[in-house]
């Protein structure tokens, strides 16, 4: 069945009245906080208020540039008193994403994400767009409006660096919501977003992970122990990728007690997202998408015998246990039987 963008944006409007203050919950990334501000816009005067949480801290330059160029307003969650609220929306995320999510009683999700089946009077989930963006601009089309050059870059760019510049996977959608939001945008405040991307602390870390890199043909791991903040795992993964023999590159390291793996592969046979929870989901929360993935787990969830604080060690175990997933045998595609051929007397 084929629903239309007046169609979802009418379902979605039904969730809420004038008087409800409403709590828009984020895991804060470029998608997501571009999302919250076209949710924000859309209940702009139907609702009496609209406040934008944040579960994670934000430290990524590019991040936080995007924060005030656009004028995003976020607070933190543990900032926020929930009995304030009486509508609750999430955002280019899924309940089981991140533990803090499961406590709410959401009332609509919004999402680009792989389906897991949250429950609310409200979802749009569609793991086939690129982007939460674009899903968010089909309902400001769908409402008839305009958007303001501020909201137009931070979806745009959400878009670009969601889809990377539209090198993963894609839809005509996203295009079409990528040049619409395009004409109303300011791309030299885009231009200045992506090149705020490299804190000094983080140089450290790029030191450290090419001392320790190690090749497997295609492939690149490098652990690399603490780390100032998960984004420079994914920016040191990132970076791994322009080397034009690699196609696989899993960057890892500890932070907050917890071991972080970040996945990247060219999209073009492998599936990151799979590969991440078929190695590490029975330690913790794995998944993404084709080209990029994620695994975070307890450091006390790591096997005895292996001394985290030993980089070597836990390397070689990330590397062991994607290996041993990579090679288990697929389970065989059951074949229709052969007819036995007709004996003709």
């Amino acid at each position: 069945m084929i629903i239309s963008a007046k169609e979802r944006l009418k379902a979605f409007y039904a969730q809420f009245i004038g008087d409800q203050q409403v709590l828009i919950l984020i895991n804060a990334d470029p998608d997501a906080i571009a999302s919250a501000m076209a949710i924000k816009r859309l209940l702009w005067r139907r609702v009496a208020g609209v406040t934008i949480a944040r579960v994670n801290v934000v430290e990524r330059p590019d991040n936080l540039a995007m924060i005030r160029l656009t004028g995003a307003k976020l607070v933190h969650i543990n900032d926020v008193k929930m009995s304030r609220f009486s509508r609750f929306v999430l955002v280019d995320s899924q309940p089981s994403h991140h533990e803090r999510f499961g406590r709410v009683p959401f009332h609509v999700i919004i999402d680009h994400h792989p389906d897991t089946q949250p429950k609310a009077a409200f979802t749009d989930i569609r793991p086939r767009y690129g982007a939460t963006a674009s899903m968010m601009t089909e309902y400001l089309l769908a409402a008839r409006i305009k958007p303001s050059v501020k909201l137009a870059t931070a979806l745009i760019y959400a878009i670009k660096t969601d889809t990377s510049n539209f090198e993963r996977e894609a839809l005509i959608e996203d295009i079409r919501a990528f040049q619409f939001m395009f004409r109303h945008a300011n791309t030299h405040m885009v231009r200045k977003i992506e090149q705020s991307e490299l804190k000094l602390e983080f140089l450290k870390s790029f030191r450290t992970a090419l001392e320790r890199m190690r090749r497997r043909k295609n492939k690149v791991f490098a652990h690399i122990g603490n780390v100032p903040s998960p984004d420079v795992l994914v920016l040191i993964a990132d970076y791994f990728m322009r080397v034009d023999t690699v196609s696989w590159s899993v960057v890892s390291g500890r932070y907050e007690k917890k071991l972080i793996i970040v996945f990247r592969n060219d999209g073009i046979r492998k599936n990151a997202g799979k590969l991440a929870r078929d190695s590490f989901g029975q330690f913790g929360s794995a998944g993404g998408h084709k080209s990029m993935a994620r695994a975070e787990m307890p450091l006390s969830v790591v096997p005895q015998r292996i001394d985290c604080q030993d980089l070597t060690k836990v390397g070689l175990w990330i590397i062991r246990q994607i290996e041993r997933s990579s090679a288990r045998p697929k389970p065989k595609e059951l074949k229709e039987p052969k007819q036995p051929k007709s004996i003709i007397s």
